[in-house]
């Protein structure tokens, strides 16, 4: 008897799909964007999206940067101050509430209350928004505030220019401010400022949270850029520490579901707005954790090539060698090395660091 799912792509089927076919997986099925070589491809997002901006400057396409070091600034300096990491100094942009904030933070719609924290050294001061941009703090407010207007003026130019924004969803913990629910990146005290029960609340954003941000966003940036296509994406890196209560597995596990979801929501909603695969690429089932370093945490080079050819290949029709299969036949030295991963910025890391 004829059904719907006698005429169905292999990539429907788990057996035609998954089975046999090793830990080098291509999940992206259906429509996807396409992505041309003059195209101004701007990122933000967690700790993960830095190796999206990596990977598409050195594919020789136009990654999108408004807010760069000065040419004199050696670049291992300039990448320490937050340059060239995303398309805008911004830092980790972790939560949908988050990028919503900066958004309108750069149009001027939005001022938060508390907009300058000591730095733990006590001397100087940081940005609350962007705790970890500047290594030593700031000098100076006047100096915090004019580097500030100088970035959100980067950051609007960003938003009003770019043709592709990618965006990497990476928690849903994070923490706002009593007074007018303001989003940081770190918990108070962490990087900066001073931790007070009083003003500083935990907030563990659901799908309808999630999901009302995102469009709130995507409504804003049509608004002043109406042909800026989007794609939403899911860090595979797990939370370093959870406040929720629950074993930071199970506490990772709920975060990237719910990101998950969100962004599913949004493409189904909005035109232009497209979900690439790179959580289910490093944290599915077939790959065996073999995208993992040793700490079973940050991803490796290997894992994030995967992901980057996967992406290069749907948007841009570039074909790139495959990966081997993890074979017992590979001497130790060569698994060793792909255990190997590029430390990226990642201000999440310091809410488990160690006491001095």
């Amino acid at each position: 008897m004829p059904h719907p799912y006698r005429d169905l792509p292999d990539s429907a089927y788990w057996r035609r799909s998954i089975v046999g076919k090793g830990p080098v997986i291509d999940p992206l099925a259906g429509d996807f964007l396409t992505l041309a070589r003059e195209d101004k491809v701007a990122t933000a997002g967690s700790c993960f999206a830095q190796n999206i901006a990596r990977h598409l400057k050195k594919s020789g396409f136009n990654f999108l940067v408004t807010e760069g070091a000065h040419p004199i600034i050696p670049a291992a300096d300039a990448e320490r101050h937050g340059y060239g990491q995303y398309s805008a100094r911004y830092g980790n942009i972790y939560t949908a509430r988050q990028l919503l904030q900066l958004f309108d933070r750069a149009f001027g719609t939005f001022a938060p209350a508390e907009d300058i924290w000591p730095a733990p050294n006590g001397v100087r001061v940081v940005d609350p928004f962007r705790p970890t941009i500047e290594p030593e703090g700031f000098a100076s407010e006047a100096e915090l505030r004019a580097d500030r207007a100088h970035h959100l003026a980067r950051v609007r130019e960003m938003f009003e220019t770019l043709d592709i924004f990618v965006f990497t969803l990476g928690l849903t913990e994070g923490w706002e401010s009593t007074v007018d629910s303001a989003v940081f990146p770190l918990c108070p005290g962490v990087s900066g400022g001073v931790f007070e029960p009083a003003r500083h609340a935990f907030h563990n954003f659901r799908v309808s949270e999630v999901v009302a941000d995102l469009d709130a966003f995507v409504a804003r940036l049509r608004a002043i850029n109406p042909a800026a296509r989007i794609i939403f994406t899911v860090s595979p890196v797990p939370l370093a520490a959870t406040m929720s209560g629950h074993h930071v597995l199970a506490a990772t596990t709920y975060s990237k579901s719910v990101l998950r979801a969100a962004a599913q929501e949004l493409v189904e909603t909005h035109d232009g707005v497209f979900y690439f695969p790179s959580y289910e690429m490093i944290m599915g089932a077939p790959a065996g954790a073999r995208f993992f370093a040793d700490d079973m945490r940050n991803v490796t080079e290997e894992g994030v090539a995967h992901v980057m050819a996967v992406f290069l290949r749907h948007a841009a029709g570039i074909e790139s060698a495959s990966m081997p299969e993890i074979s017992p036949e590979i001497p130790d030295e060569t698994i060793a090395a792909a255990k190997q991963w590029v430390e990226v910025m990642c201000d999440e890391a310091m809410l488990d660091a160690e006491d001095e």
